[in-house]
């Protein structure tokens, strides 16, 4: 499996999770991955998650989240990829699926939700959008 974009990676695990209906998947863990995982957290698009430190390789188990049988995650899309970065001020964010979903950005502040963006009015990097 290549990891040369562990977002995107991760991403497709947790869809890949979710449609096996699996109650946790393990990734590779990296300080982006786990800003990450905080702010879906936060949102309330999985559980929990924490970090497993085995064999001096560090894993994140993310329990993955369900309501009333049906999957919290309906879509997660990176944005941004290595080959083309995705950088918006905040003024020209759009909103995603009328509010009900969310963009992550990465800014100078740190990693955080579109609506915790325009709270702090900065802009960045828009590393994906969930719904």
């Amino acid at each position: 499996m290549s990891m040369n974009y562990r977002l995107a990676d991760m991403f497709s695990q947790i869809r890949n999770g979710q449609q096996a209906r699996l109650d946790r998947v393990a990734v590779h863990a990296s300080k982006l991955l786990g800003n990450v995982l905080e702010v879906l957290k936060k949102e309330g698009f999985i559980r929990d998650y924490r970090r497993v430190e085995k064999d001096a390789k560090a894993t994140y188990e993310i329990e993955l989240k369900y309501h009333e049988g049906e999957r919290v995650i309906k879509e997660i899309v990176c944005i941004s990829k290595p080959g083309r970065r995705v950088y918006c001020e905040i003024s020209k964010l759009p909103k995603y699926y009328n509010g009900l979903g969310i963009a992550i950005l990465s800014t100078s502040k740190g990693v955080m939700s579109d609506f915790d963006a325009r709270v702090a009015n900065v802009g960045g990097e828009v590393l994906c959008s969930v719904f």
